[in-house]
């Protein structure tokens, strides 16, 4: 899938010390095994939670009509995040 992603609110997550990381670079998450669910209706946002290197995120995204994703924001991902995790991803 294809990303499309603010260049500008990326600079200021990858300079934020409890981000750390851009856009760029969390589309990494999407080639290793992640957990994904909704996270809300309108508009339609799921939550990925996966690996960039040896860190765990987790990015909200949003699929558009044109069926090309739109990275909305990420963080380190919490301790709840993790569990979900490693129950859930395969």
């Amino acid at each position: 899938m294809r990303f499309h992603f603010d260049e500008r609110k990326s600079r200021s997550l990858r300079r934020n010390p409890k981000r750390g990381i851009g856009f760029e670079e969390v589309q990494e998450l999407f080639f290793h095994p992640y957990y994904a669910d909704q996270r809300s209706d309108f508009p339609v946002q799921h939550r990925a939670i996966g690996w960039v290197g040896d860190r765990l995120y987790s990015v909200i995204f949003e699929i558009r009509e044109d069926a090309e994703g739109h990275l909305v924001t990420l963080w380190k991902a919490t301790v709840a995040e993790r569990k979900l995790y490693e129950e859930n991803a395969f």
